[in-house]
């Protein structure tokens, strides 16, 4: 079952010389970690590098920021994948000590960093969302509203037209019992619509 992070948890190792602090949090899409990578920028202008990675699905990503080929990004995407995470993003910022690492070194000290953080994060279980879509006749517009309402659903959309169309987000394991119920009380005229 996949993870995400409550919140955002940081570390700080001194490698030869060279300071690493990561940070590993919860980031839905790639828009979003930039802003972050770049606001690090603005806090860490003397860096030598800010190395991310983010596990989000179609979005993920893994930027070595000038670091050789595969030594920062990948490894750290790694780390993310290992722990069965999903819409994480690790940073690290790098300030260099003088003293090359080779790449063996590299990859050590950027995954080490990003699993020093991930020891104290709180995560919390990732639940698959499932939208669905109804229409109805406008009386039982009503009966599903409570319904969404008591399921904890999210209600994304009303159109009324002929019918009442009603669009909602609720938890995948939740789906099959919730159309049961609507369906048992619209008596045959509810209408299921693929989103």
């Amino acid at each position: 079952m996949p993870y995400t992070l409550a919140e955002p948890t940081h570390s700080e190792l001194i490698i030869k010389k060279s300071r690493f602090i990561g940070c590993v949090q919860p980031m839905a899409d790639r828009a979003s970690a930039q802003a972050v990578v770049d606001a690090l920028w603005k806090q860490h202008p003397g860096a030598a590098h800010i190395c991310w990675a983010l596990l989000a699905g179609g979005q993920s990503a893994a930027v070595d920021d000038g670091e050789p080929g595969g030594t920062a990004g990948r490894p750290m995407l790694d780390v993310l994948r290992h722990q069965d995470l999903e819409g994480v993003l690790a940073t690290v910022v790098r300030y260099f000590g003088g003293v090359k690492l080779g790449a063996g070194g590299l990859v050590r000290a950027y995954t080490d960093t990003v699993a020093q953080a991930l020891l104290t994060a709180p995560k919390i279980t990732l639940q698959r969302m499932k939208t669905l879509q109804c229409q109805v006749p406008y009386a039982l517009e009503g009966m599903i509203r409570r319904e969404v309402e008591a399921a904890g659903a999210q209600l994304l959309d009303v159109q009324h037209g002929s019918l009442v169309s009603l669009q909602l987000r609720l938890p995948e394991v939740q789906a099959p019992a919730f159309v049961q119920r609507i369906n048992d009380h619209g008596q045959g005229r509810v209408g299921w619509v693929t989103p």
